[in-house]
């Protein structure tokens, strides 16, 4: 029968996102960007829909996966 093997589990792998990302890949520049930009002169205003629950998440982290 096969299976999937996995890590060892008494080996350490330390690793980012951060490495995985080339110094000259697009999705830097578009976290630059976003980050520049002043959402609320272009019309992004935050709402508080519930009070209770899980906060929500930025509105910047939507518009940088658009």
């Amino acid at each position: 029968m096969q299976h999937i093997q996995g890590i060892a589990r008494n080996q350490l792998q330390v690793s980012s996102l951060e490495d995985t990302i080339s110094q000259d890949n697009p999705v830097r520049f578009i976290d630059a960007f976003v980050n520049s930009i002043d959402l609320e002169k272009i019309g992004f205003t935050p709402r508080v829909l519930k009070t209770e629950g899980r906060p929500s998440f930025d509105t910047k982290v939507f518009l940088k996966i658009y």
